[in-house]
């Protein structure tokens, strides 16, 4: 029985060509700056986001973290989202590891901070108080694409208030191909952009960091201080090569295929989805059924999905429509 796993687009499996690629990639010392594999990489990204350098970093959380080092040092403050994924789900790092006070305010509902709101937790230039240097912004934020006019505006606001702009662009690329754009359109109002490998596009690991060539000459020490500094590293970057190269305008098909999941199940009775909210390649709903027994009988069909009081279904390059039609009939059947 096939697996449909529907937990995030992190569990996707490297391909043959994948695999291939990695297998044939030239290696040497990342560390010295001597694997072709990682510099090719890192070049590609920075032109593909617009950004004069990039750094192959372990993971997002590494990215983000580094981002956050770069930016802020010992006893500054970054405002962010109170759901976004570099202060609720990254283990307080830059808290534990750079002493960076995160400043939460609540998202609006379609993912933004709002900018009136934000100016009001701008610290005073005060010995009482942290000093308030970044501004963190998420894109997609649970699936939702942040709008350009809005990203436009966050930017101004960020120069007239003195403060760095980052963007978690985890699923940066799922953002640009719903909006039928190039990714630089979003980025380039962003003074660094994280960009998972892992997620949408499907490499095994990795995500990279963008920005100029002091922001990124920074967060090169700060990975080699988190021990990130990593050796025979192209194995790893010809995957993301690969991804970059091959998987980004395939994300359309899960926004497609997320869509059809999301109307199948909103002719559930006891499963109510608005669709307005499915953007891109997540869904949220509202269920009123135990989690528990549901997830098991989904389970013993072959399709996994978290236990968790909220249901939450995530498509990716592994989910084909004809695995959407078997999970809609799969949730009527339950």
């Amino acid at each position: 029985m096939k697996q449909i796993d529907l937990r995030s687009d992190t569990v996707t499996r490297p391909s043959a060509a994948m695999r291939d690629a990695m297998m044939k990639a030239a290696v040497g010392d990342d560390v010295y700056g001597e694997d072709p594999t990682v510099n090719e990489l890192e070049a590609l990204a920075a032109k593909l986001l617009g950004t004069r350098d990039a750094i192959f970093c372990t993971s997002g959380t590494q990215s983000n973290l580094l981002a956050l080092l770069t930016h802020c040092e010992r006893g500054d403050e970054y405002i962010v989202g109170q759901r976004a994924h570099t202060y609720r789900y990254e283990g307080g790092g830059a808290a534990v590891l750079g002493s960076i006070q995160p400043q939460p305010l609540d998202f609006e509902e379609d993912g933004t901070l709002n900018l009136e709101t934000v100016s009001k937790f701008i610290k005073p230039d005060d010995f009482h108080f942290a000093r308030t240097k970044l501004l963190c912004l998420e894109n997609t934020h649970a699936g939702k694409v942040l709008p350009l006019e809005y990203l436009k505006k966050a930017s101004a606001f960020a120069r007239n208030n003195k403060l760095m702009l980052h963007l978690d662009g985890a699923r940066v690329f799922n953002a640009a191909v719903k909006l039928k754009i190039d990714v630089k359109e979003i980025t380039q109002y962003f003074d660094t952009i994280s960009c998972c490998l892992s997620k949408g596009l499907g490499a095994p690991v990795g995500s990279v960091l963008c920005g100029s060539k002091d922001q990124i000459k920074k967060a090169r020490r700060w990975r080699k201080v988190l021990g990130g500094g990593m050796r025979q590293a192209g194995i790893l970057a010809a995957a993301g090569i690969y991804a970059l190269s091959n998987n980004l305008l395939r994300l359309e098909t899960d926004h497609v295929n997320a869509l059809a999941l999301a109307e199948g199940l909103n002719e559930i009775d006891k499963i109510h989805i608005d669709i307005e909210t499915v953007q891109t390649n997540i869904i949220f709903a509202d269920i009123k059924a135990d989690m528990d027994p549901l997830c098991d009988f989904l389970a013993s069909k072959g399709i996994i999905i978290d236990k968790s009081n909220e249901l939450r279904l995530v498509t990716h390059l592994d989910i084909s429509s004809k695995d959407i039609d078997y999970t809609i009939q799969a949730f009527k059947a339950f």
